[in-house]
């Protein structure tokens, strides 16, 4: 028969007190885990008492959330408000098909996909070598051997022929240079290297796809070191952060400073951050030193994105690390804001360290967060939740028409204000009623969602009285997940030094992506002309470089004509993305 251990009545009280007996005796070091231990047990305890959590949010918490949809959390929608409801209830139960069942009725519905789905064009095949292959029998002019009658022609578009090969991110060339040795003199004469070999070991393309697979795709140095080795090209990890350390000093750091420039013009800002551990930093905790100088008390460390947005320019991101917030960070930033511009609109969510006192911004809170606490407690209360989560439904779905119409952010704002307002006002009096009727208890898990909503309305609906201020932070939340998924592969920076290299590469990087160009010929050309870009800066950001490659391409045929220069910009335009 299985037995059980005694159950021993203790409050957290009592179990620190006994942590402090052991601390006294074998020392703080052998108790800190068992407090951390007592602390998370106190919160999920906590929790359970307040009625705030389920099987399904624990799991939640633990692994994380699925995608928040209106289809996977409501079975059906509702657009009346619900009577009054108590404050409990009963779960309801939502129809969950699966993945066959939704296929079998995709195709009961008789829904085809589109004709030529999945299938990718020869132009996006940039990175391929480009071979011209001519009829093995015919050329241009040559007599047609079907009808022997007429002349055939080169037609203007050729027919492509795609074949793909495997290879390591990293490949190189040996070349074996013959040694010629004097029999008389003993002199060795070696002979010259190709001047496609170059002077140096390692090109410029090396640092551009680590740098880009390490800080933009999460991959670990070893990891990279494995699939190199596999592929007979050796790359030590430590070689790998060598290269990429040495060469944010031929271009890439002028380049990410500058960029700081025009993001704090931005007339739109998003930010949040995540924590991180830097070894470095986590030693100093250890042994009791501050973080901050101007902060002695400040423990946390963190990776902050603030996203810029302007209309003259693709939207620019930057990563910052180490023991301050993403507010903090975000007015370091502004200092260098023209004065004579108005404040940015900052959206973040409502926690308090997302707001310096001293920020001179528009502050604009996120839409989805209010969401989200009604998203968690659907299954105690349906009705309510179903209800807010319609009602939201059909904002965002006005805002997506104005995107897919490409509205002006004053043609967006009337467009909300004629039939979102009518919306968020009906809500906000729903919600209103709850309290004031007293059909919800205010310290129930629904009325901390409702009070939250309430408490921060004014900002949650900014987009009703400002011309371009969003409604979420999904861009920045999804921009973070780059050092997320960093945070994840690689677990931490040893050095801050290492994480300044961090949120170099992850700044450009992720700069590039919202530019949408390659990242890997964009940190190549850096590095290529590190000097120009030292001399000037603004003109090599992931947006404009590629006309200064066309300038310098076009400087020695200047004069020649329109046929070479029209036909030189075109090839540069097509290799570079």
């Amino acid at each position: 028969m299985k037995s059980y251990p005694d159950a021993i009545e203790l409050d957290e009280a009592e179990l620190e007190s006994k942590l402090d007996q052991i601390a006294a005796v074998m020392g703080e070091d052998l108790a800190q885990p068992f407090r951390q231990l007592l602390h998370g047990y106190a919160q999920l305890l906590t929790l359970l008492r307040e009625k705030q959590i389920s099987i399904a949010r624990l799991r939640k918490l633990l692994f994380g959330a699925a995608t928040e949809t209106s289809a996977n959390i409501l079975p059906t929608t509702s657009e009346s408000p619900p009577e009054a409801e108590g404050t409990s209830g009963e779960p309801s139960h939502t129809n969950e098909d699966s993945a066959a069942d939704r296929a079998e009725s995709s195709a009961a519905s008789g829904r085809r996909r589109r004709p030529g789905h999945g299938r990718i064009p020869t132009c996006r095949y940039i990175g391929c070598e480009q071979v011209a292959v001519t009829h093995e029998s015919l050329s241009p002019g040559d007599t047609c051997p079907r009808c022997g009658d007429g002349d055939v022609y080169r037609q203007a578009r050729w027919s492509p022929l795609v074949r793909l090969k495997g290879q390591a991110p990293v490949t190189g060339t040996v070349y074996r240079l013959e040694r010629l040795r004097c029999h008389t003199c003993g002199h060795v004469f070696t002979a010259r290297p190709p001047a496609e070999a170059g002077p140096d070991k390692y090109d410029p393309t090396v640092v551009s796809v680590v740098a880009t697979l390490r800080y933009g795709e999460g991959m670990p140095g070893n990891r990279l070191q494995r699939m190199q080795q596999m592929a007979g090209v050796p790359l030590p990890a430590s070689v790998q952060w060598e290269l990429v350390r040495d060469a944010a000093d031929r271009g890439p750091r002028d380049a990410y400073e500058h960029l700081r420039t025009p993001a704090a013009q931005g007339d739109l800002v998003h930010h949040d951050d995540t924590t991180v551990q830097v070894l470095e930093l986590t030693k100093k905790k250890k042994e009791h030193k501050p973080l901050r100088e101007d902060d002695p008390e400040r423990t946390g460390v963190f990776t902050s994105n603030v996203l810029s947005l302007a209309e003259d320019r693709p939207t620019i991101a930057l990563f910052f690390t180490g023991p301050y917030h993403a507010g903090e960070n975000l007015r370091e930033l502004l200092t260098a804001r023209r004065e004579e511009l108005p404040p940015p609109i900052q959206m973040c969510d409502a926690l308090a360290r997302n707001m310096p006192e001293d920020l001179r911004v528009i502050v604009a809170n996120c839409l989805v967060h209010g969401r989200r606490y009604f998203v968690d407690v659907v299954a105690y209360f349906p009705d309510e939740v179903k209800y807010v989560v319609d009602c939201l439904k059909q904002v965002f779905q006005v805002d997506a028409e104005a995107k897919r119409e490409q509205l002006s952010p004053d043609e967006r704002l009337r467009l909300h204000q004629e039939r979102s307002q009518p919306v968020m006002d009906e809500l906000q009096r729903w919600l209103q009623a709850q309290f004031d009727e007293k059909r919800v208890e205010p310290n129930s898990s629904l009325g901390q969602a409702i009070s939250y909503m309430l408490r921060h309305w004014e900002k949650l609906t900014l987009f009703l009285r400002v011309a371009g201020a969003p409604l979420d932070n999904n861009i920045c939340e999804r921009a973070l997940k780059m050092a997320i998924r960093h945070r994840r592969n690689s677990l931490f920076y040893k050095t801050m030094r290492g994480a300044a290299i961090g949120d170099l590469y992850m700044s450009l990087i992720h700069t590039c992506y919202l530019s949408r160009v390659s990242p890997i010929d964009y940190l190549t050309e850096l590095q290529r002309h590190h000097e120009q870009v030292r001399a000037a800066p603004a003109d090599w950001m992931p947006w404009n470089y590629r006309q200064q490659l066309v300038a310098k391409a076009l400087a020695p045929t200047a004069g020649r004509g329109p046929p070479g220069d029209d036909a030189l910009s075109t090839s540069i335009s097509a290799g570079n993305g």
